[in-house]
């Protein structure tokens, strides 16, 4: 089993979200007692049914989503949720509703971290900008770095910064890649995927080169 051989390569981090099909109730039936070994996140704002994603950035809708989540994940807490930008950061944000709920879940003790994931640089400073957020998701690359200043101040604040795209959905080898993110210190996490054991395990080999 592919998580089963996530744990035995040392990878500590597991994301997910609503929009990734059954990737949430598919890791909630395998974890079992492993969940108390990983770091594990997803995401609000965005569903993928019917072959199309939907967006909604409302209190309400980001409450019910987490409870979605935490149900299909089996689960009472998880370790971050990220607002899954749909690329009107600066609307969602000043709207506040999605912040407004997942600061509230976090202090249900069903969230321990408020995560942002935006697709403009002006969005992931406007993100920077408000306290209760404690971690970034964004792309970056050695083709893809205009993200680099809201990285580098999101390091000097203690911020988390999650790398997503690491691979440019896969027009990157991740020879060229990974090491080139990990030369940057602010970086804490570089999520990819992987279609089978083999080829992750050869990925996170260059993590440790």
């Amino acid at each position: 089993h592919l998580i089963h051989a996530v744990f035995d390569m040392g990878i500590g981090v597991i994301d997910t979200a609503p929009a990734y099909g059954l990737s949430e109730a598919r890791l909630g039936a395998a974890l079992g007692a492993a969940r108390e070994r990983i770091f594990l996140s997803t995401k609000a704002g965005e569903r993928f049914e019917d072959g199309r994603s939907t967006y909604d950035f409302r209190e309400r809708a980001v409450e019910a989503s987490v409870a979605a989540s935490l149900d299909r994940l089996r689960t009472d807490r998880v370790d971050c949720v990220w607002v899954h930008s749909d690329g009107t950061d600066l609307a969602i944000l000043r709207d506040g509703g999605a912040i407004r709920a997942l600061a509230a879940a976090r202090e249900r003790g069903q969230v321990r971290a408020i995560g942002c994931s935006p697709k403009t640089l002006d969005g992931a400073m406007a993100a920077l900008d408000d306290a209760r957020v404690d971690a970034l998701m964004v792309e970056l690359h050695p083709r893809e770095s205009s993200m680099l200043p809201a990285v580098q101040r999101a390091g000097a604040e203690g911020r988390a910064v999650f790398v997503k795209k690491p691979l440019a959905s896969g027009h990157r080898a991740p020879a060229e890649a990974i090491p080139w993110i990990l030369r940057h210190p602010e970086v804490t996490c570089v999520v990819v995927g992987g279609l089978n054991a083999e080829r992750l395990r050869a990925t996170a080999a260059l993590a440790q080169a």
